[in-house]
């Protein structure tokens, strides 16, 4: 297990990575967490907003009883600010605002009002400094990733398959279309630290097919590597079967029934990861504590499924699955943006 102290070069690091949200002396930022948040990087944040000269400023909230039948895990949908009316004022004033909840605001309910305000929000992966200080953004990913949404915002159809037996149909058109690659600038826009990927929310009774999951691919909510074959039916955005003996679908058919709500079952978003520092490999170095797995998430090439909210399709749900996969070939109206893994052309 890695020791909670901080070092003066991750408070190095954080100043990097704010300077690059264009921080600036004088601003007020706000930094948001709760009493579950990794305190370390609560307090790397102040510091390095103080090394900056920022006018910073907490917000500390409890972090509420859990309403769920099952542990929550890795949703980017935090439930901390529970509509309070005050703190998201607060939030919506700031020029910039670090959000070290632990599930973060990405999908949070009140993160339009926040951003409406004009405020710039960076989610600081509930990570161990460690981890963020190998994956630091690089500039150079900023475009990639903005070729990949061009692209993914123009096509009509994605097609996913692979050597273990997927093959996905996903209607992209109408999709809402998103990418990351560290940091933020635009003022009302947030982003996420590690970053390195490209997805998209489809719309309602979009994607059909198969979905194959092997051995050595990931089920980011357990924070587990695959050990055995699960394989999915999807008809209409929805799984309606797991099929696999062995513990990974067990645990798979568990955790989505122990919901007792159809839309746990459905597509959230679907993507690829873009980041080259990303290692697949990373999850078996760190104790479940200090990870939340994003670098997982962003591995260059890796095919990203995950299921729950979507509000594109007006679904909403706190189940939620994060499911990276390798070896996958995905193409955008026949052009191949990944093949068996890796990335094509300009993406590359």
């Amino acid at each position: 297990m890695l020791n909670d102290r901080i070092e003066a070069k991750w408070i190095d690091l954080f100043a990097q990575v704010f300077a690059a949200c264009k921080v600036a002396p004088g601003d007020c930022c706000a930094i948001l967490s709760e009493t579950q948040s990794r305190d370390l990087n609560v307090a790397l944040s102040e510091l390095a907003l103080a090394r900056l000269g920022a006018r910073a400023f907490h917000v500390k909230v409890p972090t509420p009883r859990q309403s769920a039948p099952v542990a929550v895990r890795s949703t980017g949908a935090s439930d901390a600010l529970q509509r309070l009316g005050p703190v998201v004022a607060a939030l919506a004033q700031s020029t910039f605002v670090v959000d070290c909840t632990v599930e973060g605001l990405l999908h949070a309910p009140e993160l339009p009002d926040i951003l409406k305000g004009g405020a710039r929000v960076l989610m600081v992966s509930n990570e161990h400094p460690e981890m963020l200080e190998r994956l630091a953004p690089d500039p150079a990913l900023e475009p990639k990733v903005k070729q990949g949404m061009r692209m993914l915002r123009g096509a009509r159809q994605m097609r996913v398959r692979s050597a273990a037996g997927t093959d996905l149909q996903i209607r992209v058109e109408g999709a809402r279309v998103g990418g990351v690659w560290g940091y933020t600038e635009r003022p009302g826009s947030i982003a996420h630290w590690p970053g390195g990927l490209c997805l998209c929310f489809p719309t309602a009774g979009s994607v059909n097919g198969r979905l194959v999951m092997a051995p050595g691919d990931v089920n980011l909510t357990f924070k587990r590597y695959l050990e055995s074959r699960i394989e999915l039916t999807i008809e209409n955005d929805f799984i309606t079967e797991v099929g696999g003996d062995g513990l990974d679908a067990q645990l798979m058919r568990s955790y989505l029934a122990a919901w007792g709500d159809r839309e746990a079952y459905a597509v959230s978003h679907v993507g690829w990861g873009m980041n080259p520092a990303a290692r697949w490999d990373s999850l078996a170095m760190y104790d479940k504590r200090d990870t939340n797995g994003t670098e997982l998430r962003a591995f260059a090439g890796n095919f990203l499924y995950s299921t729950g909210a979507n509000e594109v399709a007006g679904r909403h749900t706190l189940g939620h699955f994060d499911l990276p996969m390798r070896g996958c070939s995905i193409e955008l109206d026949g052009t191949a943006v990944v093949t068996d893994g890796a990335l094509q052309g300009e993406l590359a």
